[in-house]
């Protein structure tokens, strides 16, 4: 079963540790970030299922980090569970306010925080608002960004289609088709981090294809980097043989065998806005 991504963003060593162990002994990908701008850049750059956040950060307020992280396109829509101190009234309801899935303090029982985080992750895959596979965005979030980007100017739209997912998924199974996506959207965020911008936007429209909208100064840039990342990585999810051969061998319909191409990425850029005129769109495959 493919693992969620669990972000940390907590200062206090001895919890962070604690719940490290537990979620991973719980099967989960564990991640910690020790400040506020720390955890909004690696929200951004590692795409997590879920977000667990501390109030009291050495750097910044949790509410802050909070506010950035839901008015952030590309993280907006990631669940956000609340854990502090702070137990007042009040300040559970300006977090709730501010777009937190939950509000829990501190000390806090350590099943009752596993449920907590199992139950949001099950509403945000069964609202549809996030893929639970890829943490992305999904079809109802695009409407609602692509209606956004519209008043807006300088981003370019491109679209990635995967080629070769339906046979691998068909060849090698369910669960190694969910790694290949797991990996496709684990690069594109962190693409995303390194050559576009906080207000970048990505979303699944389904298993083969994907939007992005980027404010990348130089999206060339952005795709090649892409391209050759999933170019690199594509390879590793083939055993030997198939690797080799540069195909999957399949049977067909009349009982004999087909060729099925490895997987690979097409990127084209589909529209623009504000296009800087140094930096022409193109189509490109990984």
């Amino acid at each position: 079963m493919l693992k969620k991504r669990l972000l940390l963003i907590e200062d206090d060593f001895d919890v962070a540790e604690m719940l490290q162990v537990y979620f991973t002994a719980q099967g989960y990908e564990t991640l910690n970030a020790l400040s506020g701008k720390e955890g909004i850049a690696m929200a951004r750059a590692k795409s997590p299922n879920l977000i667990l956040l501390d109030v009291m950060l050495p750097d910044m307020d949790g509410f802050d980090v909070c506010k950035s992280l839901r008015t952030t396109p590309l993280t907006k829509y990631i669940p956000i569970i609340f854990l502090t101190q702070r137990d007042r009234r009040a300040d559970k309801v300006a977090g709730l306010e501010l777009g937190a899935d939950d509000y829990i303090t501190k000390p806090f029982d350590i099943e009752e925080l596993r449920l907590r985080v199992q139950g949001s992750l099950r509403r945000a895959s069964r609202e549809a608002l996030t893929d639970e596979r890829t943490g992305l965005p999904t079809n109802a979030a695009f409407a609602e960004a692509e209606a956004a980007f519209a008043h807006k100017d300088g981003w370019h739209r491109l679209q990635i289609t995967l080629n070769g997912f339906v046979p691998f998924r068909d060849y090698y199974g369910f669960v190694a088709a969910d790694e290949v996506l797991s990996f496709f959207s684990r690069t594109l965020s962190e693409c995303l981090a390194l050559y576009g911008s906080a207000e970048d936007f990505a979303a699944m429209h389904s298993e083969t294809r994907y939007s992005v909208f980027t404010f990348a100064p130089q999206v060339m840039s952005l795709v090649t980097a892409l391209q050759e990342a999933l170019q690199a990585g594509f390879p590793t999810f083939y055993n030997f043989a198939d690797r080799e051969r540069g195909y999957l061998i399949l049977p067909d319909d009349q009982g004999g065998e087909q060729r099925a191409a490895l997987l690979s990425a097409e990127i084209s850029v589909l529209e623009h806005k504000g296009q800087p005129a140094s930096d022409a769109p193109q189509a490109a495959s990984a």
